[in-house]
């Protein structure tokens, strides 16, 4: 069974100004920059026929090529930081198109994703982290 998602990739230019700002959090395991991309949907893990479905209709969705840009860098997790990540600002088309693969997994019959979308690109997960050495990479 795949885990899947859908995403924007990030340009190879951008990828490597991220890749420079790893290091210096105990307790970061840093993604490799060819990783790093806007999730739109997690869709989890589903069967290979599911898996084609999905792959089917997302072809069939156009859009506009669009600016999107790095606003921040921040962590998620509150108090307990699972991930740093570089924030994206607000885009109106990054939404409509996040809303149409969201549409598309529904129909497909996906429950509807429940966790807000919060476009961003993730450049570590923590695990146990020195929270003042994340505080100080901040």
């Amino acid at each position: 069974m795949p885990r899947l998602f859908t995403g924007v990739e990030i340009p190879p230019d951008l990828a490597l100004d991220l890749d420079l700002m790893r290091g210096g959090v105990i307790g970061a395991r840093w993604l490799d920059r060819e990783n790093y991309h806007i999730t739109l949907r997690f869709i989890g893990d589903i069967d290979d026929g599911l898996a084609r479905e999905i792959a089917y209709e997302l072809e069939g969705v156009e859009a506009r090529p669009f600016q999107l840009r790095l606003k921040t860098i921040d962590t998620l997790g509150g108090n307990k930081p699972h991930s740093i990540i570089a924030g994206v600002e607000e885009s109106p088309e990054l939404r409509r198109l996040q809303a149409i693969h969201e549409r598309i997994c529904q129909a497909l019959g996906l429950d509807a994703e429940p966790r807000k979308f919060v476009p961003h690109v993730t450049l570590a997960r923590l695990r146990d982290p020195d929270l003042s050495s994340v505080h100080r990479y901040l």
